[in-house]
């Protein structure tokens, strides 16, 4: 009986050097394509704003990457599985490791110590360039890729209420008492919330109470006058700490940055749990690369000449996204309560990992 996990030291390099070339050729592959069609879509965007160019396509370029390779790893590494497994049975190769008395285990376990280091290294980029990158692909895109204020945060569009009033922002910067907030908008509705008055203005700032608005522009509803005034002051309910709790990005923010946000809701009383499937997605999202050699372990056996490698090729591809599925749909669950945040981040890896060790188990072990 073979007790070692691992099959003999140059395999192992071979079965890994093998599979994370696939790993980054269809991760380059995918990135390209769809960054090319992204593009497309968002370059009339970007070009609208006057003054805007070529150096702001590649911006958009480099800030938009980062959010694809986090996005489409676990599907390159499922389609990686399936392309280097299926070209190990086309060649006999698994055939010829089998007879030497490796088990199946011991031909995935290569593998997947590459698809966890994978994951590592995934996990890290999330936490020091995706999220970097998420806040300010939002702070440009706040702005209608204008000029990206000064200290933006990952918080944009805002929209606030103050009792029956509504203030709305753009973006803001700055932080406590000396919070700017720009491209404002507010709406002073009546009792029986009907919007009577508006007012334009491209920055406020916190008087404590209230944020005062330079030279606003007044749309009276009622006369149907426009005015433009010296100041005004509005929101007097709305504090520098309301905003900062009232919008927290997940994506912007990293792990430790998303746990004190989750805590000072948590102490304000607001509800966090989709907050906290969020920060626990976090982990298990990388993590699940660790998982795709083991949904796509069907393709690597039974007789290439049999015609049924195709059939066992699809079948690996459907687990895999299946598991995707399930993950996108528990983490909805999590999101409005159905879940506790825990089972919604953790349990379609768990019940796929049961699924596919099943599927190994049964057909080949």
């Amino acid at each position: 009986m073979q007790l070692e996990f691992f099959p003999s030291r140059s395999l192992t390099l071979y079965l890994a050097r093998l599979f994370i070339t696939r790993i980054v050729a269809v991760l380059l592959m995918l990135v390209l394509v769809l960054q090319v069609l992204d593009l497309l879509g968002e370059s009339g965007d970007i070009l609208a704003y006057s003054g805007n160019g070529e150096a702001q396509l590649f911006y958009y370029v480099s800030l938009r990457i980062p959010q694809l390779i986090a996005r489409f790893l676990p599907y390159s590494v499922l389609l990686a599985t399936i392309i280097t497994l299926a070209t190990l049975n086309q060649n006999s190769e698994v055939i010829s490791m089998k007879a030497a008395g490796l088990s199946a285990h011991q031909i995935l376990a290569p593998l997947m110590l590459t698809a966890l280091a994978v994951s590592v290294l995934s996990f890290g980029f999330n936490e020091r360039v995706v999220t970097r990158a998420s806040a300010t692909l939002d702070a440009w895109q706040a702005v209608d890729y204008g000029p990206i204020p000064r200290k933006a945060g990952a918080k944009s569009n805002l929209y606030l209420a103050d009792g029956r009033d509504l203030l709305l922002a753009q973006s803001l910067e700055g932080t406590g008492n000396g919070m700017v907030l720009h491209g404002v908008t507010f709406y002073r509705r009546d009792a029986n919330g009907m919007i009577v008055e508006q007012l334009r203005a491209p920055d406020a700032a916190y008087l404590n109470p209230g944020w005062k608005l330079d030279k606003p522009v007044r749309f009276d509803v009622a006369g149907t006058k426009t005015t433009t005034l010296a100041t005004a002051t509005v929101a007097p309910g709305i504090t520098p700490e309301k905003i900062t709790m009232s919008k927290v990005d997940a994506d912007s923010q990293d792990i430790v940055e998303l746990a004190s946000s989750i805590l000072a809701l948590r102490d304000a009383g607001r509800r966090t749990s989709e907050l906290e499937a969020a920060w626990w997605h976090k982990i298990s999202g990388p993590f699940s690369s660790t998982l795709m050699p083991l949904l796509g372990a069907v393709a690597a056996f039974g007789l290439a000449r049999s015609g049924q490698l195709l059939i066992r090729a699809v079948i690996g591809m459907a687990l895999g996204f299946a598991y995707f599925v399930f993950d996108n749909a528990a983490l909805a669950m999590g999101n409005f309560g159905g879940y506790p945040p825990l089972i919604a981040a953790w349990a379609p890896f768990l019940l796929f990992a049961l699924i596919g060790e099943t599927v190994l188990i049964r057909t080949e072990e």
